[in-house]
């Protein structure tokens, strides 16, 4: 994988799933096939795809399919962990794949840094290739941290998915920048932060749960900012907003595989335990969005929101 990270939109996906819980082989390959025609061609399977959730019964099953459905020239990039223990036996499943990499889940409790950077350490070394290391809170690992890791060459890419209130004030990336550069990192919230994340901080890519409706957007607003048109990339960013405000309302996870389901790309059935599906209430404002943002997918570029 290199630095072949680098300007590419990353779909972070749901799972769909029959009502038995067991893994959803037709509308997996639906939405997949979606995504790759609107232009993308990097799945991420991580929060959307509720990996925290995935047990070992099935992890190696659910990775097989979507390696499967993935058409050649796409990479797939399953997720591991969050605790240590479920990180070591899922490397034990993945080093035997010919995966790029994989990507390790932030852990919210029990944790304390050297204790993620030990434990980051033994998985690389077990999996035997550097893996992506996602950042969602400060504490979690310090940028001095980080730079080890990447010094040794454990790291393959940072996915960056700290909410600001305003991204441009952001020091503990400046201080990333600093230490590891620009390019090792991908901004990993969504199209909200992406424009400031691109164009001023100098990020390469961007992850986006919404492209999963809209990949040609989401391409389009990654094209934009590659050769500086901020006009462009801004109406483009606008399209995605009502979409990601129900998920910023309703739960991002939930809300998201709930739209691909109402927007009538593929049924993505029931979300796993411990999440839930949405509330009936909330469908109606979910399914106008994706719809709306469905429906400007389908237009030219010039046209689109």
């Amino acid at each position: 994988m290199s630095n072949d990270h680098k300007h590419k939109v990353f779909a972070v996906p749901p799972l769909a799933r029959h009502a038995d819980l067991t893994p959803n082989r037709a509308a997996n390959a639906a939405l997949i096939r979606h995504i790759e025609t609107g232009g993308v061609r990097a799945l991420m399977y991580g929060g959307n795809a509720n990996f925290y959730n995935i047990g070992l019964y099935e992890y190696a099953a659910v990775v097989d399919q979507l390696m499967e459905l993935a058409a050649p020239g796409t990479w797939v990039i399953p997720s591991v962990g969050p605790d240590f223990g479920k990180m070591m036996d899922q490397a034990e499943v993945l080093r035997s794949r010919p995966l790029p990499t994989a990507m390790v889940l932030p852990a919210s409790a029990a944790f304390s840094e050297g204790g993620v950077e030990n434990g980051l350490r033994r998985f690389a070394d077990r999996l035997g290739k550097p893996f992506i290391l996602y950042l969602r809170a400060e504490a979690y690992l310090s940028p001095a941290g980080i730079e080890r890791l990447v010094k040794d060459k454990l790291v393959k890419a940072i996915k960056y998915g700290i909410t600001r209130e305003e991204p441009r004030r952001d020091g503990y990336l400046s201080e990333l920048i600093q230490r590891v550069g620009a390019e090792m990192i991908i901004s990993g919230m969504g199209e909200r932060p992406a424009i400031v994340h691109l164009a001023e901080f100098g990020l390469p890519s961007f992850t986006s749960g919404s492209v999963c409706i809209a990949p040609r957007l989401s391409v389009g607003l990654l094209e934009a900012l590659r050769r500086g048109d901020l006009k462009t990339a801004e109406r483009l960013r606008a399209a995605f907003m009502p979409l990601e405000d129900c998920r910023d309302a309703y739960n991002p996870v939930r809300a998201l595989h709930d739209a691909v389901t109402l927007s009538g790309i593929a049924d993505m059935g029931p979300v796993l335990p411990l999440l839930s599906n949405l509330e009936a209430a909330n469908h109606a404002k979910v399914r106008d969005a994706a719809r709306l943002l469905l429906a400007l997918n389908d237009r030219p570029l010039t046209e689109s929101a």
